[in-house]
């Protein structure tokens, strides 16, 4: 009983040890998202800055070769356009994933009762619907 009591005792103290931790390590994790956050940008800035004095070397390699200031930009901006047309559209491919299609497929309920692992009465509970090929279908049940 005196061990109880002395537990229930020291229980505030515990918890308020934990709490304070957790606090600390809050703040830290706070300062630390601070930080990525100005790298990514700083990176970010440092990736255009390195592309665009790509395409310029591009440009004026172009122009070395006898091509036309006007040209040559031409065929930079068109090939970056190209590029960017080619992200937007993986990008709109890849949108109908963010409504994690495959696993509402899985946690819906069927409203007829299929066959289920051999047991021909008991009621499958997975959508009815087959998954599209982009898809990731679930492996294991």
């Amino acid at each position: 009983m005196q061990a109880v009591k002395g537990l229930v005792k020291e229980l505030p103290a515990l918890v308020s040890d934990r709490l304070e931790l957790l606090a600390l390590e809050l703040q830290r994790a706070r300062n630390a998202m601070v930080q990525i956050v100005m790298l990514v940008v700083a990176a970010a800035i440092l990736g255009v800055t390195a592309w665009l004095a790509l395409w310029c070397g591009v440009a004026a390699w172009l122009v070395s070769l006898g091509l036309a200031w006007p040209l040559s930009l031409l065929a930079v901006l068109a090939l970056n356009l190209i590029a960017a047309w080619v992200a937007i559209a993986r990008v709109r491919s890849l949108v109908p994933r963010l409504g994690l299609p495959a696993t509402r497929r899985h946690l819906s309920f069927s409203l007829k009762p299929q066959s289920f692992a051999g047991s021909p009465t008991a009621p499958h509970h997975d959508s009815v619907s087959p998954a599209p090929a982009n898809d990731v279908a679930p492996t294991a049940r």
